[in-house]
């Protein structure tokens, strides 16, 4: 007979692998807004059921058009553009729109588009 003692991680420890795992939140999380000279920028964390739904999509491999983002429920004004894959967090999906855009029509003001 062999015994296995349990042995209790420090908190420490435990900690840092929380911090490791990914978070899913219940519902998608979209972030504040924030800007650099050129863009707008937000991000929106998916739950574990929609980021299956898109990784169906695109596998990862690329970013999503605004209807397959959509289609996940993610709810945005217009102009927006998943722009970039965070490799080690794919369900967080990275969004940019110019400054300027008219959230009702996706539309770039003629002034900005000229920077």
């Amino acid at each position: 007979v062999v015994f296995v003692f349990a042995r209790r991680l420090p908190s420490a420890v435990c900690a840092l692998i929380a911090d490791a795992m990914p978070h899913y939140p219940e519902e998608i999380e979209y972030s504040e807004k924030y800007c650099d000279d050129k863009y707008e920028y937000r991000h929106v964390i998916l739950t574990k059921a929609i980021a299956k739904d898109m990784y169906r999509i695109a596998s990862c491999k690329r970013v999503l058009e605004e209807q397959e983002w959509r289609s996940l429920g993610v709810q945005q004004s217009y102009g927006w553009v998943h722009y970039e894959i965070h490799r080690p967090e794919p369900h967080i999906l990275l969004f940019r729109r110019a400054l300027g855009t008219d959230p009702g029509t996706g539309k770039v003001a003629a002034q900005q588009q000229r920077r």
